[in-house]
């Protein structure tokens, strides 16, 4: 079986890939330094969301990343629950919160623009 842009290839019911369709929108963004490092920090929460964590581990910054609906549902999630845990991070003024949570601000904004207009 081949790869897909996630790293993987995610099998439908039938067990065949399953493919976004025609009407099927992406948000292109791109993400770097500490951004991306904070992202990548937590991609192992998931690990359950069609090769999301792959296509984020693999990705480098350089060009833009795109993500679909179904991506950012799983994405703000993840980001929201480690923002909001005081283990992960106890101090609000550290700088890895600061640009995760600009980037959670950013995404949520992108996505409310893209998929709830």
């Amino acid at each position: 079986m081949g790869a897909n842009a996630y790293g993987s290839e995610s099998l439908g019911i039938r067990g065949k890939p399953v493919k976004p369709g025609k009407k099927d929108i992406a948000i292109q963004c791109k993400i770097s330094g500490r951004q991306l490092e904070e992202l990548q920090k937590h991609t192992w929460q998931m690990c359950e969301a069609f090769g999301l964590d792959t296509k984020i581990d693999n990705y480098k910054g350089v060009k833009p990343i795109s993500f679909y609906s179904w991506d950012l549902d799983c994405l703000l999630d993840v980001l929201d629950m480690t923002l909001n845990d005081a283990k992960e991070y106890p101090d609000k003024q550290d700088e890895g919160y600061i640009q995760l949570h600009k980037l959670y601000v950013s995404l949520k904004h992108d996505y409310k623009e893209t998929y709830e207009n």
